[in-house]
């Protein structure tokens, strides 16, 4: 039967939420194969990862060793190569992280399979796939294919593919040795350094009030910092926003910022270039507020408000404290 092998990817006892993207993502391509889902999960010391992992797959291929407590390509490479060259996969799915960007082309090169990386878009096309990957800084989106024969390798956008729950697999966790020895390595891990995190992570925020060049001038911006508080949301804001340095670069949404997937945006003042777009496609619900009738961010937006920011806004919390009195 064919398969697909999808990576997990794990930091300091967690799983990270790209590996639900791309299991959510290997589902569905599966379904419309006839293939069945594996996933791939390195270390040392995590069972308790694979069984949270096992609803979501038909297998977990669990491979324990000490050299694989933390990522090394190198380790990581030794062991996906044998892994792979044994289950014969149709496709092998990694998420386009400082980690799938590490260790995809490489195996992909050592292992001579097709490799289309930093994909927005896949789907079933025949025997091969149809891909979705955007071109000079989000411009352009590109249909892509492969010219030849699978099996194939495609690394996934983090954040471009929604989590979609299905009903639970009877998974099975199979302990595979690990292929490593006590040969010398290029690389080795020295220490996790923690990187510098700001006020808030909007990657992380149910609720997000966006603000672009609209806002004219940084001494508006409380204005909005306001409403996001009464949302019980965060503050976030387009690359203009930045460039000006209204706002810390740690707030930025789109494709040279963060991509954020909450269950409501407001963007406000916000044009909707599609480089602010591809950030923030994700979200369950977006309300948009521009006095622009024909801005972009209408395209986008489930509801729409063609209104000055400086009038809506200061009306929309009035009515907010009324429904928060009663």
């Amino acid at each position: 039967m064919k398969k697909i092998i999808a990576l997990a990817e794990h930091r300091q006892g967690e799983l990270r939420d790209i590996t639900w993207e791309v299991l959510s993502k290997g589902r569905q391509l599966a379904e419309g194969m006839g293939a069945e889902v594996e996933v791939a999960l390195l270390g040392k010391g995590v069972k308790k990862l694979a069984e949270a992992l096992k609803p979501k797959a038909n297998r977990v291929l669990l491979v324990e060793d000490d050299r694989l407590e933390a990522f090394n390509s190198e380790t990581y490479q030794k062991v996906l190569t044998q892994l792979i060259t044994e289950r014969k996969p149709s496709l092998t799915l990694i998420g386009h992280t400082a980690m799938g960007m590490d260790i995809a082309p490489a195996l992909a090169v050592q292992l001579k399979m097709p490799l289309a990386t930093d994909c927005i878009g896949v789907d079933v096309a025949g025997e091969s796939f149809a891909l979705t990957r955007q071109l000079y800084g989000g411009k352009v989106n590109a249909a892509v294919s492969f010219r030849k024969n699978g099996p194939y390798m495609i690394t996934l956008r983090s954040g471009g593919f929604p989590v979609v729950e299905k009903e639970a697999f009877p998974g099975e966790i199979v302990s595979i040795p690990s292929p490593l020895t006590d040969e010398g390595l290029a690389k080795r891990f020295l220490q996790y350094v923690e990187a510098a995190v700001g006020e808030v992570d909007i990657t992380q925020a149910d609720v997000l009030v966006s603000v672009g060049r609209g806002i004219k001038e940084a001494e508006n911006i409380p204005l909005v910092k306001e409403l996001a508080d009464m949302l019980g949301g965060a503050l976030s804001c387009s690359r203009p926003v930045v460039d000006k340095k209204w706002l810390p670069k740690d707030r930025q949404v789109g494709t040279s910022g963060k991509t954020v997937k909450p269950k409501v945006y407001v963007a406000i003042g916000i044009s909707g270039a599609f480089q602010h777009v591809a950030g923030m496609k994700g979200a369950g619900t977006v309300i948009a507020i521009n006095k622009d009738p024909k801005a972009p961010i209408f395209s986008v937006a489930n509801y729409g408000i063609v209104a000055d920011l400086f009038k809506f806004v200061p009306v929309l919390k009035e009515k907010l404290k009324e429904l928060k009195k009663s």
